[in-house]
């Protein structure tokens, strides 16, 4: 009498992949626990006990707000707004060089051009604006135009890199087809190339003044101008009330330059 084969039951790991799977949570689960008493062998819990009573005694203090205070804003605001839009435009017109002198289609030299302008778009990229600003308020002193510099040395990274993919990314037909006519190396740029990632700049340039509006808010913690310092001054006080106020001005900026920006990347792209 024969046995009676049963057809293999698929699975979609083997054993050992699947001991090997379990390993590796398990080792992340240990990572995760050793970080978290790294992170809070300095912790006081009883202050951490406490937060709740405290958060609760804060926010008592921060309502109501003084609208009052409100009409000292505007100017404070209207130099946030400066800080964002000069800073991007500052931003823009070093990041358009750099994109092309990183774009690997674009570029006069892949070893030597090529590396330079990378480390330039990651060194702009890692560090904040917050530490620029910092660095820039030691050097030339607080104001507006710390502020201005750093929102344009943070903006080169984000916007050149954007821009360089794009660069790399058009289509190599239409710039064979200008090349074949017999255009200059800045004719074929200007019209084989430039045309094909206009959409794309418009809309990384928009988005990066909508994230460099939010930023701009912070600076004047540090004495680079704008409503930061106005927050600032009313932190240092235990003016809550007017720290609510301030709040409720920021938070409007960002939702208007939100839509804004949105509307403006609708329209162009």
């Amino acid at each position: 009498m024969s046995e009676t084969r049963h057809p293999p039951v698929w699975q979609h790991r083997t054993t050992g992949k699947r001991l090997l799977m379990w390993f590796g949570w398990l080792c992340l689960v240990a990572l995760c626990v050793l970080c978290w008493q790294i992170m809070t062998k300095d912790t006081i819990w009883a202050f951490v006990s406490d937060a709740p009573r405290q958060a609760a005694d804060l926010g008592s203090r921060m309502i109501p707000p003084r609208w009052s205070y409100l009409e000292r804003l505007w100017l404070p605001l209207w130099d946030t707004l400066n800080i964002a839009t000069l800073g991007t435009l500052l931003g823009i017109l070093f990041a358009i060089p750099v994109a092309f002198l990183a774009a690997s289609n674009t570029t006069p030299s892949r070893v030597l051009v090529r590396p330079i302008a990378l480390f330039i778009i990651v060194a702009s990229r890692s560090i904040n604006s917050l530490i620029w600003a910092l660095l820039l308020v030691s050097i030339i002193g607080p104001g507006l135009l710390a502020g201005i510099i750093a929102i344009g040395l943070r903006s080169i990274g984000f916007v050149a890199k954007l821009l360089y993919e794009a660069i790399e990314e058009t289509d190599i037909l239409q710039v064979e087809a200008v090349t074949a006519t017999g255009a200059s190396p800045a004719q074929v740029l200007n019209y084989g190339i430039v045309p094909q990632i206009l959409p794309a700049f418009y809309g990384i340039s928009v988005f990066r003044w909508d994230i460099n509006i939010r930023e701009s808010t912070i600076l004047g913690l540090v004495g680079a101008g704008g409503i930061g310092m106005q927050l600032q001054a009313s932190l240092n006080t235990l003016a809550w009330p007017q720290v609510t106020m301030i709040f409720i001005v920021i938070l409007a900026t960002v939702v208007v330059s939100e839509w804004v920006s949105a509307k403006v990347r609708h329209i162009i792209i």
